[in-house]
């Protein structure tokens, strides 16, 4: 049996509730998942959460809670995001788990008998926000420290060194010989430039009276380890006993790209003599005039005018208009504006006029000139062909361009032979068809009906690694089931004629102004 296609998404951490960004991540990398699946492979998606360290323990403490109990918490609300945006990963891991400690302490341990842990004095600068030590040459030119460390302080103490700086030129090498080990191409150029420099080695430990939320270190149980041993290996520990190693893609934010994934991880794994994943795909963020979406409000944000989040437009109008929206809007790697206008946007245009107009004027021409059964398309003229090819373009273009994580352009695609449909939809006027009781008016309004019909399942079948629920529901209302597969629903054909459709359907409804959520 060969090795399921393998995708994760980076895990949450388990001091902050969900927000645009991990949403977004969830979404793209179930669309890769569920494409993956349609294109007849297994696949293994997982997702996930971060549960050490010192700001779960600090919050714990602060709500006199345990941090179990805190992470639990945290974790509904995680699961609740995955089950609300209709996310398919196949497993879930909690960095507290017996499986995810057990193979944590195993590298650990494998590495130190190697001789590629180490212990030693350190007098530096640590980030209590980010909980890792700093450089000084990470100031800014002010000499205060960049927003993203929050408070800095100066501490001493003996911690355990992982020999990071030793592999910094096979690293180099590694990914200069391997193009699509970082995606897109200028994060992987990013990554390369910051191998110009020295690295140092890691330090991998916290001291227990320091910080006792953790995985104890196997070799010294004074310690536990630090958070990038611990929460990078979940990809490898969820994944070893199932047979899935190594990852086909990793799916993360821009901002822990270098140097978690793109340095440490890597390094990690060739010093244990395990394979490395195939692909990390680091996309962007989303901003809001310019600043990051997840970012805390300023006082001239909350004297601004408010506006709805993009988590509660999901709520209001549905996964699906929300999965649309992300995947639509935002081109991989790259950062993307988010609006609620531009939100509404995308709604009431694309998803309303273009898609669910089609819909619901197919359905109810159907019901009301035919029977509700499609019929038999009598006639092939210039605007049946023209409409013919242009599918075939789309499929190629939708296809292709999914493949190469690109769903903007896909969608953008696919979108294209959607509005198709409906310009064929106005040559061919079947309301005005109707009204004639000539036999060749008739056989045109059967065949519009029919091609309108055909058109629209296609669309729907590639449609559903982007909107899930959209697309069976348009299958569904056509008389046919769920396509499970691409293969073989992909084709133009007749495999309609005499199905019977649903009654007509509103499935993007308009705002109600009166309404919030």
């Amino acid at each position: 049996m060969s090795k399921p296609f393998y995708l994760t998404t980076a895990i949450d951490y388990a001091n902050g509730a969900p927000h645009l960004g991990h949403a977004y991540e969830k979404v793209l990398a179930d669309a890769i998942a569920r494409f993956h699946r349609m294109n007849g492979e297994t696949v293994h998606f997982l997702t996930g959460l971060d549960e050490h360290g010192q700001k779960v323990q600090q919050t714990a403490q602060k709500r006199g809670i345990s941090p179990q109990q805190c992470c639990d918490e945290t974790a509904e609300l995680f699961l609740k995001l995955c089950r609300d945006l209709n996310i398919s990963n196949d497993d879930y891991i909690r960095t507290t788990q017996p499986r995810h400690v057990k193979v944590v302490q195993e590298l650990l341990q494998k590495l130190y008998d190697a001789g590629k842990i180490y212990k030693a004095d350190y007098k530096g600068f640590y980030s209590i926000r980010q909980e890792q030590f700093v450089l000084e040459k990470d100031r800014l030119e002010d000499g205060s420290w960049p927003e993203l460390f929050g408070e800095v302080i100066e501490i001493t103490e003996s911690n355990y060194f992982f020999r990071l700086a030793e592999h910094r030129d096979w690293l180099r090498g590694y990914i200069e010989e391997h193009p699509d080990f970082i995606f897109p191409e200028f994060r992987r150029r990013n990554v390369l430039e910051f191998l110009k420099e020295p690295i140092s080695d890691l330090c991998i430990s916290r001291p227990k009276e320091r910080l006792s939320w953790g995985i104890e270190l196997p070799f010294d149980k004074d310690f536990v380890t630090y958070v990038w041993f611990d929460a990078l290996t979940n990809y490898y520990s969820a994944a070893v006993e199932k047979g899935c190693w190594p990852a086909d893609i990793h799916v993360i934010g821009k901002d822990i790209l270098v140097p978690p994934h793109a340095v440490y991880w890597p390094v990690m794994l060739h010093a244990a003599g395990i394979e490395l994943p195939k692909k990390i795909l680091a996309h962007g963020w989303w901003l809001s005039a310019g600043r990051k979406v997840s970012k805390t409000k300023t006082a001239a944000d909350a004297a601004a005018p408010r506006e709805k989040s993009a988590l509660e437009l999901a709520a209001e109008f549905g996964a699906d208009a929300f999965r649309y929206f992300v995947l639509r809007e935002m081109a991989v790697g790259q950062d993307s504006e988010y609006s609620e206008a531009l939100y509404m946007s995308r709604y009431k245009s694309d998803l309303g006029n273009d898609l669910g107009n089609l819909v619901n004027r197919v359905l109810k021409m159907t019901g009301n000139y035919c029977g509700g059964a499609s019929p038999v398309p009598a006639l092939d003229e210039a605007p049946e062909r023209e409409l013919r090819e242009l599918w075939e373009k789309t499929e190629r273009q939708y296809h292709g361009l999914a493949a190469q994580l690109d769903f903007r352009g896909a969608l953008d695609a696919l979108w294209t032979f959607i509005r198709g449909i409906n310009r064929y939809a106005d040559a061919r006027a079947p309301w005005k068809l109707a009204k004639s009781d000539a036999p060749a008016d008739r056989a045109a309004l059967e065949t519009s009906l029919a091609v309108m019909a055909e058109g629209l399942r296609l669309a729907a079948v590639a449609l559903f690694p982007v909107m899930p629920g959209t697309s069976e529901k348009i299958q569904t209302l056509l008389g046919c089931a769920p396509a499970e597969k691409f293969e073989g629903h992909q084709t133009w054909g007749r495999s309609l004629v005499g199905k019977t459709f649903g009654a007509g359907a509103i499935l993007f409804p308009r705002p109600d102004p009166k309404k919030s959520v």
